[in-house]
């Protein structure tokens, strides 16, 4: 008896994916099921780490939940990515409000994100860590198609 193999997903391979990323609690935070499959190489960095690592081994069709460390996600939250400005550095006409996120050119040409964590009379706080750092993810992956 010949039994047929399916290929599992390994680096290298192109793969499609849908996915719903959630936080421990439960909160949703990202889905791929409103849209197109996500697609990528695997191995060549272009998702976080944990994520891609979940991926592989698995077979088109096959259905799991991965949990991915802050560490192999975004990285841990970190101090020295938290600016506090002086307002009178800031646009005159610009009202910063906290949670807002606001996009600042680097001497490099390079642009981050940054998001507004408190403003006061004098100064505004503004944090360049990504928004899940230091968060443990969790994610419910479908293996689409490898390519």
């Amino acid at each position: 008896m010949v039994k047929a193999t399916m290929a599992q997903a390994k680096n290298g391979d192109t793969v499609k994916v849908h996915y719903t990323g959630r936080l421990e609690d439960g909160t949703v935070f990202d889905s791929s099921y409103d849209r197109e499959p996500l697609q990528f190489t695997l191995g060549d960095g272009q998702v976080i780490q944990g994520f891609e690592e979940a991926i592989v081994g698995m077979n088109p069709g096959e259905k799991k939940t991965a949990r991915v460390p802050a560490d192999e996600a975004y990285g841990h939250r970190r101090e020295d990515m938290m600016i506090t400005a002086d307002r009178n550095q800031l646009p005159e006409d610009f009202e910063p409000e906290v949670g807002q996120q606001l996009q600042i050119l680097q001497s490099d040409g390079q642009v981050m994100v940054v998001t507004v964590r408190e403003v006061t009379g004098s100064t505004v706080t503004l944090d360049a860590n990504h928004p899940l750092a230091g968060m443990d993810l969790m994610f419910d992956i479908q293996l689409v198609e490898i390519e």
